[in-house]
């Protein structure tokens, strides 16, 4: 094997190969009594925030999935009321326009049967006073007649005598 001149560390003589397996038994002897615990605790522990991290993410991912579907919910029922609002804020707009038109005709017709009763009342009063300021005016005009036709004695005499005989026929 000297034939191949490699260097002597990848062909190691007996001492060195004796020498460099101790070191390395003493070597994985102190890591596995001091270094691997302190390694494998320190993965340990890695793991277990890794994982805790995780389950705190998946239980903060289905917290805030309730928390979506409640505020849908929430939305939801909130639209459902505005509606309902809407509806019976309409409804009691139409009572109340249907109300205030229903007053508005009975007042209309109280109104014009108060107007009616007035123009009878007036018109009665205006067709008694023509009658009176008509009857007046008779009176005057036939007292004026008879003033006239009766001046002398003789038709006086005639006219007592007429209505003397009118009275006897009935």
């Amino acid at each position: 094997m000297e034939s191949m001149n490699l260097p002597s560390i990848l062909t190691p003589d007996l001492g060195l190969f004796f020498w460099m397996a101790l070191a390395f038994i003493i070597v994985l002897l102190i890591l596995s009594k001091f270094g691997f615990p302190v390694i494998v605790k320190m993965i340990d522990e890695r793991q277990k925030f890794i994982n805790d991290s995780l389950m705190n993410a998946r239980e903060a991912n289905e917290k805030l999935a309730s928390i979506q579907a409640e505020g849908e919910k929430i939305l939801r029922n909130a639209r459902e009321e505005q509606a309902k609002i809407l509806k019976d804020a309409m409804a009691t707009r139409d009572a109340i326009v249907k109300d205030a038109q229903q007053k508005a005709i009975a007042e209309g017709e109280k109104l014009l049967e108060e107007a009616k009763a007035q123009i009878l009342v007036e018109k009665e009063n205006a067709l008694r006073d023509i009658r009176s300021q008509v009857a007046d005016l008779s009176i005057r005009v036939a007292e004026q007649l008879i003033m006239e036709q009766l001046k002398d004695d003789y038709k006086q005499e005639n006219y007592i005598n007429k209505i003397l005989d009118k009275v006897e026929v009935k």
